[in-house]
């Protein structure tokens, strides 16, 4: 194999780049209207709103199987979301929230767009064999990603906070550094993509009834699999755990100790995921990947389900004792980033076992549209949960919504995954 077409050139780059665009829009956004002043329970439903692109893009996703190259979509959408984030850095300390909130949908579609293009891509350009292999090392830079966005550009943003007593300029000015960052990897793109032979440059052929017809066949075919009532109800409980906590993770951070918070600061959150925790989650994630290609995923399911699931006790024991020690805090945030580096290379690999077969772009982005959805349903309602709960009573509710991640490994076990799977394969 040539050099440049090594995976190791350019999943790394692919999976970091993939991950920070969505780690802007949901994270950083979140802490930007926190900070200027939107309370908890509006918070989940404003951030919900603009990252609905994720929910429709399988609307558009065979388009993209029927119109130029994955790499060109890829090339394209990364160009388009550097160029948004700069603008929205000028404009942040004079923009309104309504205006934020369109130029973040705008991020969000090229983003959006973007996932479809580079999974895509990557099953593509890989064997089965291969992608296997690198699943691990995918989530873990598509992690990263997320963690370079909600870790050290957080704390970045608490920083200059801090440093210059303005809101606004602070965080324009980590937009801006983190639009530079993409500009340097989309240049590297440019030059170091391969090309592989199956994914060629299409142009639209025949009449648009023909069009049509493709754009339907994507849909039908995903749901007349096998299954596929089954997968979607893993794919919406397996990760409910995350899925009520995240957003709240933040302002559990932010809130002082009288309502039942940290008191920690933006600072001490950026520090503690941006450090500690990324090198958790890069550990567990390889380590998840090398585990799942040897045992294979179905005897992988159960382990994995119980990584991810059980550490979010750790917010709860924070709830209950209010650590203040960096070290205290950092060493729980590192059980649960392992945990959750380990146990997602499960949801990963389920996707792509399911949509394995003709139309896999096209049914791959329906399965991330479901990934969303199981995302940002308990998103919607876990900030007025906790203002209803208070933090312990919330995080005592995240441990219970466990068993949705224990239903969902049994799910596929018995109904998906072939009993005769074994390993590297």
């Amino acid at each position: 194999m040539k050099a440049k077409e090594s995976p190791w050139v350019w999943v790394p780059t692919l999976y970091l780049f993939e991950g920070l665009p969505y780690a802007i829009v949901n994270t950083i956004a979140l802490a930007i209207f926190k900070d200027m002043g939107v309370d908890n329970g509006t918070l989940g439903p404003l951030t919900t709103l603009i990252s609905l692109p994720w929910l429709v893009k399988p609307l558009w996703s065979p388009f993209m199987d029927i119109f130029r190259s994955k790499r060109w979509w890829i090339l394209l959408t990364q160009f388009t979301m550097l160029a948004t984030l700069a603008v929205i850095a000028f404009c942040l300390p004079l923009c309104s929230i309504s205006v934020l909130m369109a130029l973040f949908v705008v991020v969000a579609f090229a983003s959006a767009t973007h996932d479809i293009a580079a999974d895509g891509y990557y099953m593509l350009a890989l064997d089965q064999r291969r992608q296997s292999s690198f699943v691990g090392i995918r989530n873990t830079f598509y992690r990263g990603g997320l963690v370079l966005g909600q870790g050290l550009l957080v704390m970045l943003g608490g920083i200059l906070q801090t440093r210059t007593g303005d809101i606004p300029k602070s965080w324009g000015y980590v937009l801006m550094i983190s639009a530079v960052l993409l500009a340097f990897i989309s240049v590297y793109h440019l030059f170091i993509l391969p090309r592989p032979e199956e994914d060629t440059d299409k142009r639209i052929e025949g009449s648009s009834s023909k069009v049509w017809h493709e754009f339907v066949e994507a849909f039908r075919s995903f749901f007349m699999k096998k299954g596929v009532w089954w997968a979607i109800a893993f794919l919406l409980l397996f990760r409910l755990p995350e899925a009520l906590s995240l957003n709240l993770l933040y302002p559990f951070f932010k809130d002082g100790t009288e309502v039942g918070g940290l008191g920690a600061g933006t600072g001490m959150y950026g520090l503690v995921y941006g450090t500690f925790g990324v090198i958790a989650l890069l550990l567990g994630g390889i380590l998840g990947g090398i585990y799942a290609s040897r045992k294979g995923l179905r005897a992988s399911m159960w382990p994995m389900a119980l990584a991810l699931a059980l550490p979010c006790v750790v917010y709860l024991l924070m709830a209950i004792f209010h650590p203040t020690s960096v070290w205290s805090i950092g060493s729980l945030i590192v059980l649960d980033q392992f945990g959750y580096g380990f146990g997602f290379t499960a949801y990963t690999l389920f996707m792509m076992r399911f949509v394995d077969g003709p139309l896999k772009t096209s049914h791959y982005a329906i399965c991330t549209a479901f990934m969303w959805l199981s995302m940002k349903l308990p998103a919607l309602v876990a900030g007025y949960l906790q203002m209803w709960l208070g933090y312990v009573g919330f995080f005592t509710l995240v441990m219970i919504s466990c068993l949705g991640t224990f239903a969902a490994a049994a799910i596929a076990r018995g109904k998906i995954l072939p009993k005769e799977e074994t390993g590297n394969n």
